[in-house]
């Protein structure tokens, strides 16, 4: 069952992805070679209750921490740790905040430093590839019109689509019906009604899209241990326009001004 938000839950739904995406910049200002994950999770803790809200990751499921810190071939749902980036890693850094029974959720795909070109395209066409599923995000489209969008940019770019993760509704829980593939057929799937809030979450390799779980349950990685990207943005499902409720603008502005 859709549920459909109505405009107040939907500006909830605003404020959250709005401090995700804050926090996501204050975060953005220690990616850097040396810093450890750790160190950007307890900033990132930090900065959301600060603010009011709990980290929306942080005991879900019961993973232990606020973010998802996914490096290189690590696709998704990398947990923190004492691992020191270096010089032409990425960093796909997931975050989740929960404030007035309403969850956010948005994530970044960062480069450390200098990266490959073949890598610096990969983050290029996933963040795009991203925009082509918001852009298919209106009433009365199908689920199926949003991934064959994100699925077509991803592959015409010589790069291939994680099958087995997806994206999802959002509301009161952090992930709700209906899931939202990253790949699929126009005209094909559920029609989207309008006030449908969900989030788009491309996650797109460099080499092959197979896939394996890690041996602490959590993290996701690529089977051919190529990098893999990842973008997300929440929104909600508007006529003839898609209402993004994130942004990256906070991001862009901090990287835009960085030094290494």
């Amino acid at each position: 069952m859709l549920k459909i938000k109505s405009e107040e839950e939907i500006e909830l739904l605003r404020q959250n992805n709005l401090l995700v995406s804050k926090t996501l910049a204050e975060v953005a200002k220690l990616v850097r070679p040396g810093a450890t994950t750790e160190i950007l999770d307890r900033r990132a803790e930090e900065f959301i209750r600060d603010n009011g809200a709990e980290p929306g990751f942080k005991g879900y499921h019961g993973f232990p921490n606020t973010l998802c810190t996914s490096v290189n071939s690590q696709v998704v749902h990398g947990i923190p740790s004492s691992y020191q980036l270096i010089e032409g890693d990425i960093i796909s850094i997931d975050c989740g905040v929960k404030k007035n029974g309403y969850y956010g959720d948005t994530a970044f795909t960062f480069r450390v430093g200098q990266i490959d070109e073949s890598i610096a395209k990969l983050l290029r066409v996933t963040r795009e590839a991203l925009w082509k599923g918001v852009e298919q995000a209106i009433a009365g489209k199908r689920l199926g019109d949003i991934g064959f969008a994100v699925q077509a940019h991803a592959e015409k770019n010589g790069f291939s689509v994680v099958r087995e993760m997806v994206g999802h509704g959002l509301g009161s829980n952090l992930h709700e019906p209906p899931e939202v593939p990253n790949y699929g057929k126009r005209g094909k799937g559920p029609k989207i009604p309008e006030g449908l809030v969900i989030c788009i979450e491309p996650m797109i390799n460099l080499g092959k899209k197979e896939i394996l779980q890690d041996r602490d349950g959590w993290t996701i990685r690529t089977l051919d241990k190529k990098p893999s990207a990842h973008f997300e943005f929440a929104l909600v499902v508007r006529k003839g326009k898609a209402d993004v409720l994130s942004t990256f603008s906070y991001i862009d502005k901090v990287l835009n001004n960085k030094t290494y």
